[in-house]
């Protein structure tokens, strides 16, 4: 399967069939529990907290499209993210990205200082301030790239040549690119994380995370936690993102071909004041980006003039929907300030510019047009 192009992955997904009717979908394995042949004879499945065959076709799947060692599939993004952090330690040290999503920071604060885990966040497209961070006690690098919602890029073979030298783990949520433009493990990360909830999927029905480890070792580990969180996703949910992933590729190119349009038609609007968008040459990220992606994804924040203006936008639009998530076919415009940040302290929100102005867009698969259409109806001085 390896020597396989990166779309006929996504279609045919991890080889090994387990029934005999010649089903072209994957079958949905909606079974508790599995017979045993005989007394210390299994069928390699037991109880579907463990292993379900749904979801292990799923997990092979996003493990082969990202280069590792195999993959596990939970409920959420963050029970994901939740489970790779227990690998570590109280008194462990983890350097940060400090744009992270929201629900990533608060799991930090709240749930990981409780546990005893020291976190440094800093921006890690800073090398130099990533470096310097690095104690007797730090255990992992911890990175969006591009971040959510400020799309900043940190250069993922900078950071692992680092992590290599330390002797440290790499982490990437790899949420915003997906496998299709980036691969992480390229570049030296460890783990991989997904909110499969969002591109993966791709259709706002459903809510999954995956997590990509690269080493047997780690895998064991990782599994050892997950079957003892509980936090398995079902095998529906499993079919679901495995039916999304099909689409990957020509979801992916169709929305970041609609994202550069838009991102250039937001620079000519006299009442936008910032534009974060990856695909833009003036982005500082963008060479950084182009050397380890091949692509520069669906997602854009803007700053806009005033409040007003923001309670305009969100109001008035009629095609693009005003919710929380993103990596849908439907155009999804968010506001961080009150949405995907609202735990942030308001001080540190401001700093990072993710103030009362900023919005964020997630471009689906709407008709280009129609989508900027929407935006300069909404947009209009009344």
């Amino acid at each position: 399967m390896t020597d396989r192009e990166f779309s006929t992955k996504c279609i045919h997904g991890y080889d090994q069939r387990y029934d005999r009717t010649g089903a072209i979908s994957v079958p949905i394995y909606q079974s508790a529990t599995y017979a045993h042949e005989g007394l210390g004879r299994s069928t390699g499945f037991d109880y579907s907290r463990l292993s379900n065959p749904t979801r292990e076709h799923l997990q092979k799947t996003v493990a082969n499209l990202e280069g590792g060692y195999d993959a596990i599939a939970f409920t959420t993004g963050m029970a994901a993210i939740n489970a790779v952090l227990e690998l570590f330690e109280p008194g462990d040290h983890i350097i940060a990205s400090e744009d992270l999503y929201g629900g990533s920071l608060r799991y930090f604060r709240m749930i990981g200082s409780k546990r005893g885990l020291d976190v440094t966040f800093i921006d890690t497209a800073d090398l130099d301030s990533v470096c310097k961070s690095i104690t007797s006690h730090t255990k992992a690098i911890y990175i969006e790239t591009p971040t959510n919602p400020m799309m900043q890029v940190t250069d993922l073979k900078a950071i692992g040549n680092l992590a290599k030298e330390h002797g440290l783990k790499v982490i990437v949520d790899n949420t915003f690119m997906t496998p299709y433009f980036q691969k992480p493990i390229e570049f030296g990360a460890d783990f991989v994380i997904h909110s499969g909830t969002k591109y993966l999927g791709g259709h706002n029905d459903t809510l999954a995370g995956v997590a990509v480890v690269t080493s047997p070792e780690d895998y064991e580990r990782l599994f050892i936690i997950a079957k003892t969180m509980g936090a398995s996703l079902s095998p529906f949910d499993s079919w679901l993102i495995i039916r999304g992933i099909k689409t990957l590729p020509l979801r992916m190119d169709r929305q970041q071909a609609s994202a550069i349009q838009i991102a250039k038609w937001l620079e000519e609007q006299s009442w936008v004041r910032k534009i974060y968008y990856v695909g833009l040459e003036k982005h500082p990220g963008h060479e950084v980006s182009k050397a380890q992606s091949s692509g520069f994804g669906g997602m854009i924040s803007f700053e806009v003039d005033t409040t007003e203006r923001v309670k305009q936008i969100l109001e008035g639009v009629k095609i693009i929907q005003f919710a929380e998530s993103l990596g849908g076919v439907e155009t999804l415009i968010t506001y961080p300030m009150t949405q995907t940040h609202a735990d942030v302290p308001e001080d540190e929100r401001n700093r990072k510019g993710i103030n009362d102005r900023l919005l964020r867009l997630s471009v689906g698969l709407e008709a280009t047009q129609d989508l900027l259409k929407d935006l300069e109806q909404a947009s209009r001085e009344v």
